[in-house]
């Protein structure tokens, strides 16, 4: 007899058509290409409703003329020179300034509060939690209103302006202060930039020196590499700082750097609204520390300060990041409501001006649009790089 054949061990090919994987693939490219001919179909239906209504499309109104002003500008800006891509980017930049410096100021207020309402001491404590449970709880544009209208609108008039030590006034028209004019401060910002890297580079790599990284004095030399950069290049480039004071006339103030009561209002509004809600995820930060942590750090004799900062803090970071990220995003999108208040923002300026004189309502709204989302993707790429950063050093 033939001997007896071996079962195959292997089990029949699957057909291509009939693999989980071909299938997702096929039906991920079908969903792309309906989402594809929906886009194209509602483009196609906007510039055919445009066409229509007569109205001017694409984005040849961005060399157009703007023929408006701009009560705040950081860079040159002219109404009868500028044109409305000029106008954008004013707007852009002032948005830009008043988010920076407002997630500055509210971070530190946040953890001043955050850490504060776990104080032993009873009043700060009660004082803490009281300004967090009256700030959040109360709408943002109403807190802009109330700043505007009702801290900033009551200063007094310009004729009865209030002369501040060094040269300054202050009237309900804003904030007038000397302005230095800087020559050679170009080579010292970048500088200072390089200082500031450099001193990044070192706390990141000190663990990776060895003994003569551990040994080294951290604080001091931190401080060396952000300030000795900038003051060499001080003195190669021969920087020279002048000020220019304000003048006061019958009417108005000529002269100086000017401060809009509207930029503070924005600005305090946001910072002290933000804080409210950074405060919120620092305590949580710090009462995720386990209570361990705080009795070692007590039991090697140090203090309540130290410890915090060099042993509770950092650990509790790791909580913190995540929701501190979500409160930058939406100071920045809050920045918006700055309309309500004046402030020329990059929605007062384009979405407002520029949209009504052209009449471009897609291009600008899209545009625009697209700005804030850049701005989100670029603050949460940089906090999620920031928490990766810091979660492998605190394990």
């Amino acid at each position: 007899m033939p001997p007896a054949t071996r079962a195959s061990s292997t089990a029949p090919a699957v057909p291509l058509w009939r693999r989980p994987r071909t299938r997702s693939i096929v039906y991920q490219v079908l969903l792309c290409l309906a989402v594809a001919a929906l886009a194209f179909a509602a483009i196609d239906n906007a510039v055919e409703n445009l066409a229509r209504a007569k109205i001017a499309s694409g984005f040849g109104f961005w060399n157009v003329t703007a023929g408006f002003d701009i009560s705040q500008t950081l860079i040159s800006y002219s109404a009868q020179a500028s044109t409305y891509g000029r106008a954008f980017w004013v707007g852009l930049l002032n948005t830009l300034l008043v988010a920076v410096l407002g997630i500055v100021l509210a971070t530190v207020l946040g953890f001043l509060i955050g850490i504060g309402r776990l104080s032993h001491n009873y009043l700060v404590a009660k004082l803490a939690g009281g300004y967090v449970e009256l700030i959040r709880n109360i709408p943002l544009l109403l807190q802009l209103l109330f700043w505007y209208n009702a801290v900033l609108k009551a200063l007094p008039e310009i004729r009865d302006s209030i002369a501040l030590p060094g040269g300054g006034y202050l009237n309900n028209r804003g904030l007038f202060v000397p302005d230095p004019q800087v020559t050679g401060g170009g080579t010292v910002a970048l500088a200072l930039l390089g200082g500031i890297v450099a001193a990044g580079l070192f706390r990141a790599t000190r663990e990776r020196l060895g003994p003569l990284g551990r040994g080294a004095p951290r604080a001091v030399i931190t401080a060396l590499l952000i300030v000795a950069p900038p003051l060499v290049a001080a003195l190669l480039s021969g920087l020279t700082v002048a000020f220019e004071l304000p003048e006061m006339g019958r009417f108005n103030i000529r002269g100086g750097l000017e401060v809009l009561p509207e930029f503070v209002a924005l600005l305090a509004g946001l910072s002290i609204y933000t804080a409210a809600f950074i405060a919120e995820a620092v305590r949580a930060g710090l009462l995720a520390v386990p209570k361990g942590q705080t009795e070692a750090a007590y039991a090697l004799g140090l203090r309540r300060g130290a410890a915090l900062r060099l042993v509770i803090v950092p650990q509790a970071m790791r909580v913190i990041v995540p929701p501190l990220t979500n409160q930058y995003l939406n100071l920045t999108k809050n920045s918006s409501l700055a309309v309500a208040i004046g402030y020329p923002d990059l929605v007062q300026i384009f979405t407002g001006t520029v949209l009504n004189n052209t009449g471009q309502a897609v291009e600008v709204v899209v545009i625009t649009m697209a700005v804030y989302l850049t701005l989100s993707l670029a603050t949460s790429g940089l906090m999620n790089w920031y928490n990766a950063w810091i979660t492998p050093a605190e394990r």
